[in-house]
């Protein structure tokens, strides 16, 4: 830049000089409030109509680089065509959306609907494709946030959204075929969840996920974000996928059922209707998600098994004894497929007791008491020995009981499922007679 002349500097000291001698003058006060003021403006004039009859669009190209992550995301939507008719912000009126190109040079990319950001209240129904990207490039991402680089996988991704009033509904499908991560990435936002069971949890045995991920706001909400619904929408998943990955398989197999645990009777180690419908539901996501592996341990609870387990055995003293009238009879039949009908039981409580091994009421001739139905049942019930290896020993067979119909009635192979030490212990929270599960 030139100097100025010294002229100028001088002029510029003698303003300088003035404004410093002059004293401060007190500031007018308004005249009028705001509120007259606004009123002294007028109506507010109505905005400008506007009526575009068609826009064009033909090979476009719009470039993407996100410098927020290391190494930097970068990728272009290529060949862009297609064309918006019929814009206007007159209200009632909604304009033709028709947009195609390439994303990264490779995937198809199609969006239709129809639209209209002109008017008061802006009106949106629009469908897009994206298929076959590939999942490579987005490494930069799943390694600051998952902490593995993307080994291999293809993403389809079809999206319907509308807004009316302000109000969005989406639905957002996700398909993503051969998903597989890589090497470790060392990242301190990588989360410390274990991301690879969540893969497996929702990858099928054709390794495709198949995702709908719904989501709706209100624009009126000043927290709106789509970006920020969808984000959230896919780390709640993941998060159920690895905190209670039994409730996501029941939500997709078994009709919304927690399958993460069978509850059996007191005593009883064998399976009820409802156990038998959860572990259908188990074997088939088993059967679906073949890189799993299911953890049994069957529990039991000290007090009220051991009490179920003297009926088990009083019942089972009754069906041995109808089980020599039915051998006289020449019927064959096996202990567990005996049934004792109501007006059976006294008959067969009383010669059950009378084969019982232990102390008995006897008369003054020292013959053995007739006695009523319920004491005869209470005398055997208290000398029925059940011990803690006996209780045990239950959560044992109910855990066998399990794998066995995984394996057999639910065709999951055997080297998939692994027995775990049996557990007696109270639960506050819960039934404690029952069998739980875990994956790995």
């Amino acid at each position: 830049m030139w100097p100025r002349s010294s002229r100028s500097r001088k002029g510029e000291a003698v303003a300088a000089k003035k404004d410093e001698a002059k004293p401060e003058q007190p500031k007018a006060e308004p005249k009028l409030a705001a509120k007259d003021a606004a009123k002294d403006a007028g109506p507010a004039k109505p905005p400008i109509p506007i009526k575009v009859g068609k826009i064009t669009l033909q090979n476009g190209t719009v470039n993407f680089s996100d410098l927020f992550v290391k190494p930097n995301y970068t990728v272009n939507l290529t060949k862009l065509g297609g064309r918006v008719t019929n814009l206007s912000s007159a209200a009632d009126t909604v304009a033709d959306l028709e947009l195609r190109g390439r994303y990264a040079n490779s995937a198809p990319v199609q969006i239709l609907g129809k639209l209209n950001p002109l008017a008061a209240k802006s009106f949106l129904d629009v469908k897009a494709d994206i298929t076959g990207i590939d999942l490579v490039g987005f490494t930069p991402y799943s390694g600051k946030y998952a902490g593995y680089a993307i080994e291999k996988g293809k993403l389809s991704l079809n999206v319907a959204y509308k807004l009316e009033n302000n109000q969005l509904a989406a639905e957002n499908r996700l398909f993503i075929d051969q998903f597989t991560f890589g090497e470790k990435i060392e990242s301190p936002d990588a989360t410390k969840l274990p991301v690879n069971l969540a893969i497996s949890l929702l990858k099928n045995n054709r390794g495709e996920i198949d995702l709908n991920l719904p989501i709706s706001g209100s624009l009126d909400d000043p927290q709106f974000s789509i970006g920020g619904l969808i984000v959230k929408v896919i780390v709640n998943l993941f998060v159920k996928a690895v905190t209670s990955p039994f409730a996501l398989l029941g939500s997709m197999f078994g009709g919304g059922d927690e399958l993460s645990n069978v509850e059996f009777a007191a005593g009883r180690a064998s399976l009820n209707a409802a156990g038998s419908k959860k572990l259908e539901a188990l074997a088939k996501a088993l059967n679906e998600r073949s890189a799993l592996k299911l953890e049994i341990a069957g529990r039991a609870d000290p007090e009220a098994d051991r009490e179920g387990a003297k009926r088990a055995a009083l019942e089972r003293a009754m069906q041995a004894e109808k089980l020599k009238d039915l051998k006289k009879a020449g019927e064959g039949k096996s202990l567990d497929e005996i049934e004792i009908a109501p007006e059976e039981s006294k008959i067969y409580l009383t010669r059950a007791y009378k084969e019982a091994k232990f102390p008995k009421p006897r008369n003054m001739v020292g013959l053995q008491k007739e006695l009523p139905v319920e004491e005869m049942e209470k005398l055997m019930l208290t000398n029925l020995p059940v011990s803690d290896d006996d209780v045990k020993a239950l959560a044992g067979r109910r855990a066998e009981t399990v794998q066995g119909w995984l394996v057999e009635h639910g065709k999951v192979p055997p080297e998939r499922v692994f027995l775990l030490p049996p557990k007696v212990e109270a639960d506050e929270k819960g039934k404690a007679s029952r069998v739980d599960f875990s994956l790995k």
